[in-house]
């Protein structure tokens, strides 16, 4: 039996980055490029070449529902001296297609139909959504765990491995404004009012810093951590909050899932400063699937992966490679200086000196030059060192089977809602192998955990009475014994990835969610 301790060796830090979103530029500016006038001669192209081009001449990209776009779609583009925003009424053939202007990108939206008396378009008690993917701009690679939320509330989620996310809209967040964020990249924002229902492309343009290399290469990484150490009460906050969290786990064997669990957690998160509570779990929703065959040999789940993403908080059980009596022990580097959202923040790569035998961690960490706030880490325990650690991995392991960990990688990233940083996204990703002794082939286990929080609240945060806990040291799967049939509801979920989708179909499991 393959096993996740809850105690995490040495501590863990990892942060992703959620940045607030550039500000809207003035309405003479969104006017002016619709009302600018343009002469294309192509000819006959597609739809999405079109609007390519468009890219190409104007600078600006665009933002769309790809359900109301067919990009394949034939159109003459010939045009002169034409305004730019009947250019794009004539190739798009949709009278009820609107476009806007946010910053350099152009959105193309259904028509948002505003009630003749001021009330919410969306009846109380009900939930609308925007949905989509954000992409890169250059290459339109999916870019995972974007974040994406409301930008006044603190609501939202994150993406997936594929840049996929759903984002509930509900009556209240009808005057917000929904915000895009990635470490590196400009910060993009679009009003609720055009986003609703939508399934957007979100194209994120990186932002690249001109910084002199003679201000990285003098710049002492080791005072830095010491500087986002000593600003972890004014970051984090002394109060505790209540935070809400969509958690998912699974084992894959090979191609093939063994087991997936879901749930909606409520989670108080004590003080990071000047206090000796701990933190709390409590399980809201949740749902699971086992596809183990119970006549394997040989099956593997995992232990503990609620608690697992606490103390992968390394800004409260502080990271191993930031932590004060560790610091020997690594080789630490500024190797860049990126954006964030309006700020910057240092890159700091990291791994253990040559002549520590013992297995520590290597990765990057992103650290605010402002506040110096942690903001993103990716690290993963150094594979030379790796087998020292399966007994910390693996408990009770299959008879006449030899179990290894293979690698184990971690993120961690924060997000800062009105001057305060809250954990808002951890993922675990582990690859075993195991052998049957005396046997040539070996099976391979991929492990995962990931809890992003969709929530906060810091007013009138009490703690949770006992019976309501989640036993988040125990086998997290085996505490779900049953599915709730209208399922999320309102709640901010992860959308299974198409090979985590693809696997869940070939189990016939034939949910609402998990349908195209």
């Amino acid at each position: 039996m393959l096993s996740f301790n809850g105690f995490i060796f040495k501590k863990f830090s990892a942060i992703a980055l959620f940045i607030l979103l550039a500000t809207v530029q003035e309405a003479a500016c969104q006017v002016s490029i619709l009302d600018s006038a343009f002469t294309f001669r192509a000819g006959l192209i597609k739809t999405g070449n079109a609007l390519n081009l468009i890219t190409r001449q104007t600078g600006y990209n665009f933002t769309y529902d790809s359900r109301l776009i067919n990009p394949d779609n034939k159109i003459e583009m010939i045009f002169s001296n034409e305004k730019l925003n009947i250019i794009l009424g004539k190739i798009l053939q949709n009278d009820t297609l609107v476009f806007s202007v946010i910053d350099k990108y152009i959105i193309i939206s259904k028509a948002y139909q505003s009630p003749v008396v001021l009330t919410d378009s969306i009846p109380a008690g009900e939930t609308n959504y925007i949905s989509g993917f954000i992409v890169d701009d250059e290459t339109f690679d999916p870019l995972p765990f974007a974040s994406i939320g409301l930008k006044n509330i603190g609501r939202g989620t994150v993406t997936n491995n594929n840049g996929e996310f759903v984002l509930n809209i509900t009556p209240d967040c009808l005057n917000d404004t929904i915000y895009v964020s990635y470490l590196g990249y400009l910060g993009r924002e679009i009003p609720v009012k055009q986003s609703l229902g939508n399934n957007f492309t979100i194209i994120m343009r990186r932002e690249f810093i001109s910084i002199p290399e003679i201000i990285i290469r003098t710049k002492v990484p080791q005072e830095v951590i010491y500087k986002t150490l000593a600003a972890i009460h004014d970051n984090y906050g002394n109060t505790p909050a209540l935070l809400t969290g969509f958690y998912r786990e699974g084992v894959m064997k090979k191609e093939e899932l063994q087991v997936y669990s879901e749930a909606v957690l409520q989670i108080y998160k004590s003080a990071y400063t000047a206090t000796l509570l701990g933190d709390q779990v409590k399980v809201y929703k949740s749902r699971k699937i086992e596809n183990a065959d119970p006549g394997d040999t040989l099956a593997v789940r995992l232990k503990a992966g609620i608690s697992t993403c606490l103390e992968l908080d390394g800004a409260k059980h502080i990271f191993d490679f930031i932590a004060r009596e560790s610091m020997d022990e690594y080789i630490y580097r500024i190797t860049d200086i990126v954006s964030f959202d309006q700020e910057a923040a240092y890159v700091i790569d990291f791994e253990q000196k040559e002549g520590v035998e013992s297995p520590l961690y290597r990765g990057t960490i992103y650290i605010n030059t402002d506040d110096f706030a942690i903001l993103h880490a990716d690290f993963e325990l150094h594979p030379k060192y790796l087998h020292k650690m399966k007994e910390s991995f693996i408990s009770s392991s299959s008879r006449g089977f030899n179990t290894w960990p293979v690698t184990v990688k971690y993120s961690v990233s924060y997000r800062k809602v009105n001057n305060r940083y809250f954990l808002n996204h951890v993922r675990g990703d582990l690859v075993f192998t195991s052998k049957r002794r005396k046997k040539l082939f070996s099976s391979q286990f991929n492990v995962f955990f990931e809890l992003a929080i969709t929530g906060m609240n810091i007013n009138n945060v009490n703690r949770f009475d006992r019976e309501e806990l989640a036993p988040v040291h125990s086998v997290f799967s085996k505490t779900i014994t049953s599915y709730d049939t209208r399922f999320w509801g309102n709640q901010d979920f992860l959308k299974p990835e198409d090979n985590l989708l693809q696997a869940l179909k070939n189990m016939k499991v034939k949910l609402l969610e998990f349908s195209e």
